[in-house]
């Protein structure tokens, strides 16, 4: 069923230049990646990775993966990472959907009230360039049209273990040092 979609859908991974995007982690992975993930927020920040998760007009496909991060499968608090409520508390954005035109402004105060230096993540298809919605009159085609997107996860949506792993490479890309 789900190769029907990606045929009708064109749903995959793309392969850029620019080497800012993933796909297609294991959940066998996930303790190598959960302590390679916990090492390197320890070594950035020296305490918890705080995420801001921002949906910008999603199908909540991603956020259902994004919630499945905080089951006792996957359990990221273990490895450091907190999702939080206020961009002010926040180092880093999660931002999922195509950017509607309706919460284009929502999604530039958020970035704006996020201290710096922040990370800031595209999750799914639709945040890389609308998804399934690109080329509507009301999506304005992906996070990077509006704002500078650090790393891109792809996936409709992406898994959770592809989620943790971007969360990584995005850090791992992180040239600062310890905050």
């Amino acid at each position: 069923m789900f190769d029907l979609y990606r045929k009708i859908f064109k749903i995959g991974t793309v392969t850029l230049s620019s080497e800012k995007i993933l796909g297609e982690a294991h959940d066998k992975d996930i303790e190598i990646i959960g302590g390679k993930l916990k090492n390197e927020i320890k070594r950035l920040f020296g305490r918890s990775l705080m995420i801001r998760q921002v949906s910008a007009g999603s199908c909540n496909a991603c956020e259902i993966e994004i919630n499945a991060l905080q089951n006792p499968f996957y359990d990221i608090e273990r490895f450091g990472v907190s999702i939080v409520a206020s961009p002010r508390h926040a180092d880093c954005l999660l931002i999922t959907g195509p950017i509607t035109r309706a919460l284009k402004d929502a999604v530039l105060r958020t970035y704006e009230a996020t201290p710096d230096p922040k990370i800031v993540i595209a999750a799914g298809d639709c945040a890389f360039d609308g998804g399934v919605y690109r080329g509507s009159y009301a999506v304005l085609d992906g996070v990077g049209s509006i704002l500078p997107v650090d790393m891109y996860i792809r996936g409709c949506p992406p898994t959770p273990a592809d989620l943790l792993g971007g969360i990584l490479t995005a850090l791992e890309r992180t040239p600062r040092k310890r905050l």
